[in-house]
């Protein structure tokens, strides 16, 4: 058993949220018990998962999608008052990081992405490994835009919606992982054949065909759900306290 404010400022030094210029808080954004034994950790606070950690009696959530994000109404009603009275009626806690565990340079999304795929990690399109967001590298072995669909396929268990933008082979390639479609551009300019993130708009059709850049849309959860694992794996071997990860299924 860990104190919570001893956890959370040990997450805050390892991610350093404060190096983010953020759509949400980061960090604890719903305060509970003050000493922490389990912690569940998922993609999203949603209300599946929440009704998940009541079950298991865990006394923290860890999560890449928390809620008080920029722009969304105020109002403490509907949905966010039946999530925010689950964890207060149960006194748990709800410890949320978004673009600082996409950015880590060993915990992060993009860093577990690359582990799951088994890319060998060059650097960062947009700041320093581990400050930025846009991650660049190539495959550890040769492969065309089909074999690396079927590699994403195999490793996250989702089929990618793949648009070829050319028939080469694959000798750079560029990932973010989420709602990162529209760094299509900067991947090409930084010389990526191939681009992987999670979600497709109808404009990254036409920009993957037009810039001759392959792209696979290969799920935001799908691409997000490793770096809270590995946080909440980091954290079960530091405090030695228990850790389970919910996975709970979500097709975009």
């Amino acid at each position: 058993m860990i104190g919570r404010d001893t956890l959370v400022a040990a997450c805050d030094a390892r991610l350093e949220p404060a190096r983010f210029k953020d759509f949400t808080v980061n960090g604890l954004q719903v305060s509970g018990k003050e000493r922490i034994n389990r912690i569940m950790s998922g993609v999203t606070a949603c209300q599946t998962l929440l009704d998940e950690a009541v079950a298991w009696q865990a006394d923290l959530v860890l999560v890449h999608h928390g809620y008080f994000w920029k722009n969304e109404p105020v109002e403490i009603t509907g949905i966010k008052r039946k999530r925010l009275a689950t964890l207060m009626l149960h006194d748990i806690n709800l410890l949320a990081y978004h673009l600082p565990l996409d950015a880590h340079a060993e915990l992060g999304n993009n860093a577990q992405l690359a582990q799951q795929l088994d890319l060998v990690v060059e650097g960062c399109v947009d700041g320093d490994l581990g400050q930025g967001l846009l991650w660049q590298g190539c495959p550890s072995s040769a492969l065309d835009s089909q074999a690396l669909a079927a590699l994403v396929w195999e490793r996250l268990g989702r089929k990618p919606l793949l648009i070829e933008g050319h028939d080469r082979e694959i000798r750079s390639l560029a990932w973010c992982t989420g709602a990162a479609q529209d760094m299509i551009v900067q991947a090409w300019e930084a010389g990526a054949d191939a681009f992987i993130s999670g979600e497709i708009s109808e404009r990254t059709t036409h920009l993957a065909r037009e810039l001759g850049i392959t792209y696979l849309a290969a799920g935001h959860h799908a691409t997000e759900r490793y770096g809270v694992q590995a946080m909440g794996t980091w954290l079960e071997e530091r405090f030695g306290i228990e850790h389970r990860y919910m996975e709970i299924d979500n097709p975009v």
